[in-house]
């Protein structure tokens, strides 16, 4: 799950109020820090042990800065998702999309995509200054948002067994997805000696609450926007690969192909649900978060130039890009038009 659109608490108005099984982050200051714990990827035991004359020390970082860009964990109202989903109430539901949609999703193209070579290491013991600090922030935000859809997927799909089995397995392996995303992004962490720990995350970190159909809007416009980031960015490096400073770009081609399945899954979820679509008050929702969704990622950006800068991109050209894209598919494709009407662009349709 890319992580700017699952960022909107920024611009939620008060009736978007934060609500969880958790206490909530609401109203935080913008500089409050939350402690977030990171592991040496060495054991507990060699961590006790006197340091060893040679080799480098392996560093621990204990808490990271929390913003109102901080990537967040969500929960929503499981039983209304279950009320959703249940083919006797809703007969809305296009059963055989669903089918075709989970066929797609058990071919597992990326299945044995994401296996690591000796390049990650020598590459970012390259690194130094504030590129090597921005990167680790890159690998720790992102991994962050990954793992932040692993959770909210899996408890989807363990929730929705009963009611829509089929939809229930596509959150599963949706999850399954996010889960090697998160993994292959942790393990890059560990070539800056740090590795996060997604245990001590799942237990401390905040949780906020997002009704469904906020869900819906929020992670289609996410996962069709992280498509478009990790392709420009992939193209771009193929043919600037004198920019190419470590190897996680090479793997964006296949790895952005896992965001577009996961849009077009949430694209058949809200074609199931016309009253997210279709009257004022959704169109205006929809518009609402295609702003907030789109502002997010540039504020995000905007305060991340260095990393930009160092992969040879224009931070605002970069951001107009990929939002033009989005724009360009509902121009594009009619369909997108009439059934999602403002979710791509905010537009009339």
């Amino acid at each position: 799950m890319a992580s700017s659109a699952m960022e909107l608490s920024l611009l939620n108005p008060a009736a978007m109020r934060h609500r969880a099984a958790r206490p909530s982050s609401a109203g935080l200051p913008l500089a409050r820090r939350s402690a977030v714990r990171f592991r040496a990827s060495a054991s507990a035991a060699a961590a006790a042990a006197p340091p060893k004359p040679s080799g480098p020390k392996k560093r621990g970082k204990t808490e990271i800065q929390e913003t109102l860009l901080t990537p967040r964990f969500y929960t929503t109202d499981f039983d209304e998702m279950e009320r959703l989903f249940n083919a006797e109430i809703n007969k809305q539901l296009n059963q055989a999309e669903f089918d075709a949609l989970l066929q797609e999703f058990k071919t597992d193209y990326n299945q044995t995509h994401f296996v690591r070579n000796p390049e990650f290491k020598a590459a970012a013991d390259k690194m130094d200054g504030p590129l090597r600090q921005i990167f680790v922030e890159f690998l720790e935000r992102s991994c962050t948002a990954e793992f932040s859809g692993f959770l909210l997927y899996k408890e989807l799909g363990r929730r929705l067994k009963k009611t829509n089995p089929v939809v229930a397995e596509i959150f599963s392996l949706m999850s399954r997805d996010e889960a090697r995303h998160a993994g292959f992004l942790n393990k890059g962490l560990s070539d800056f000696n740090l590795a996060l720990d997604l245990g001590f995350l799942t237990k401390a970190r905040k949780y906020t609450f997002f009704k469904p159909k906020f869900i819906f809007y929020a992670t289609y416009l996410s996962e069709k926007i992280g498509y478009w980031r990790y392709i420009t960015i992939f193209r771009h490096l193929k043919a600037n690969p004198e920019y190419q400073v470590y190897p996680i770009f090479k793997y964006f081609e296949n790895w952005c192909q896992d965001e577009n399945r996961h849009g077009d899954f949430f694209s058949a979820l809200l074609k199931a649900q016309p009253q997210f679509l279709n009257d004022w008050k959704a169109k205006l929702w929809s518009r609402f978060f295609c702003l907030s969704v789109y502002v997010t990622m540039y504020l995000n950006d905007c305060q991340r130039t260095t990393f930009y800068e160092g992969i040879g991109l224009d931070t605002k050209e970069f951001d107009m890009h990929v939002i033009i894209e989005n724009v360009h598919i509902s121009a594009d494709q009619p369909h997108n038009s009439e059934d999602l009407p403002c979710c791509f662009g905010c537009r009339e349709p």
